[in-house]
């Protein structure tokens, strides 16, 4: 999303339905996962084919992940998943650039909140994808941290934002902080 767009749109909000990500969507989630400035704004390198294969054979087998697709109407416009990593469970997201500024990632992830009861969520946002971090927050995630992620064959190196989701589904009460507010030192 670029910065001169939003995510508010409500004329798409109730023409935003998830379901299973099935095989025969992998072809065009591999296609989305593609684009050079989603790469850029979630700091990620995209999957070689042989890759993306076999990361979502993994996923659509293990029955601890929630993996949706997204879709606009009929058509898939990215995906929303509920998965573990490192013993916390976490959430993610991508949409199709030509999707962006829309509301379809708020109402998604608002729509997974409902399905995955499993509090506290975790997610994580590089600092530049501002549009991201807004969706997240939107939904009652709070910035725990910011830090510097190291280089990995999937990620590039850059700055990350951590949140969580303690309590109670999406347009939650709760304050949330921005990017770069940390606490006082005690």
């Amino acid at each position: 999303m670029t910065p001169e767009q939003t995510d508010d749109d409500p004329a798409t909000s109730g023409l935003i339905r998830l379901r299973n990500v099935e095989r025969g969507d992998l072809p065009r989630m591999y296609e989305m996962q593609l684009d050079p400035e989603s790469n850029r704004l979630a700091g990620t390198i995209p999957r070689s084919a042989e890759a993306f294969e076999a990361h979502w054979a993994n996923v659509l087998r293990d029955p601890s992940v929630t993996a949706k697709a997204i879709l606009l109407g009929e058509v898939l416009v990215g995906t929303v998943s509920c998965f573990w990593r490192d013993g916390q469970a976490n959430v993610g997201y991508w949409v199709s650039r030509e999707h962006w500024g829309k509301g379809i990632a708020s109402r998604a992830l608002e729509l997974l909140l409902l399905e995955v009861a499993t509090r506290p969520l975790y997610a994580s946002a590089a600092t530049n994808n501002t549009a991201s971090l807004r969706v997240l927050q939107k939904c009652g995630f709070v910035v725990e941290q910011v830090q510097l992620s190291p280089a990995t064959d999937r990620f590039s190196e850059r700055e990350v934002a951590l949140l969580v989701l303690t309590e109670g589904a999406p347009g939650g009460a709760e304050k949330t902080r921005e990017v770069g507010d940390d606490p006082a030192p005690p």
